[in-house]
């Protein structure tokens, strides 16, 4: 069994709704990171997404974007991403998942690639631009299942029910519902539409449902509850880390993931 499955069998368990984090590797340096990770896993995060910095993002709004510019300008190449997951994947017993786009994936080589996220320690992979019509061609989910990655299915709130039931017959782990079209980024309030949207992949989606793109405070978690499974947090992760000191990165990190678990 897959870690994913095991750890939405306890968030179950424990009657409430899960979490993921968002780090891009290498934002502001690879020990900051290396920190972060550490800190959100204590303090309650379920999963954590580790983006690997690309040049020309599809979803990333503005924080997100400069993280990942500097992570470049810093150097922070895919394998230094890999490394950085093995050395975590023996120190946090949470699912750990590569966020990233198709073009590091394919220049890479996608057999190669999910093969050294699978000994990095990686549980699944999220790749939103890769489309179901390129699998034929490129064989993502077939590298992803070889080397027992969960490719997440990633849908938006513009999802017709045609596309979200061919997502959902590939779909495993979870799926990564959109809060809203667009990029991401921290807003005040949430769609008036996103509960109904919410319901509607419910009806299609067999596997747990996982909501990200402005998720940023406790009262959006809360307003999702009991409608999705997990809340995904990033923009408002990165914007804490480049808001605060290096000295004092990891502990506002883990003040702000007490605070949004509480």
């Amino acid at each position: 069994m897959n870690l994913i499955d095991r750890q939405f069998e306890k968030i179950k368990r424990e009657k409430r709704i899960g979490l993921m984090t968002h780090v891009v590797v290498g934002y502001p340096s690879l020990d900051a990171t290396e920190e972060v990770v550490r800190v959100m896993a204590e303090n309650g995060a379920d999963f954590i997404e580790l983006q690997i910095p690309f040049s020309d993002p599809l979803a990333d709004g503005p924080t997100i974007m400069k993280a990942s510019e500097e992570a470049l300008r810093g150097g922070i190449k895919v394998k230094d991403s890999f490394a950085l997951t093995r050395k975590l994947s023996s120190q946090v017993k949470i699912p750990l998942l590569f966020m990233g786009y198709f073009n590091t994936v394919f220049k890479y080589g996608t057999g190669r690639f999910c093969k050294d996220a699978r000994d990095a320690g990686a549980s699944g992979l999220i790749v939103p631009d890769i489309p179901l019509e390129e699998e034929k061609e490129e064989g993502f989910i077939k590298s992803a299942r070889k080397n027992n990655l969960y490719a997440i299915r990633v849908v938006s709130p513009a999802s017709t029910n045609e596309r979200l039931e061919k997502n959902a017959a590939v779909a495993e782990g979870f799926v990564y519902c959109m809060a809203r079209q667009g990029i991401t980024g921290v807003k005040s309030d949430l769609d008036p539409e996103l509960v109904n949207y919410l319901k509607r992949v419910r009806r299609v989606f067999d596997v747990s449902v996982a909501v990200g793109f402005g998720i940023s405070k406790k009262e959006h978690v809360q307003a999702i509850k009991g409608y999705a499974d997990m809340a995904v947090v990033g923009s408002a992760v990165i914007d804490i880390i480049c808001k605060s000191k290096r000295c004092e990165i990891g502990k506002n990190v883990g003040d702000f993931i007490k605070k949004i678990k509480d």
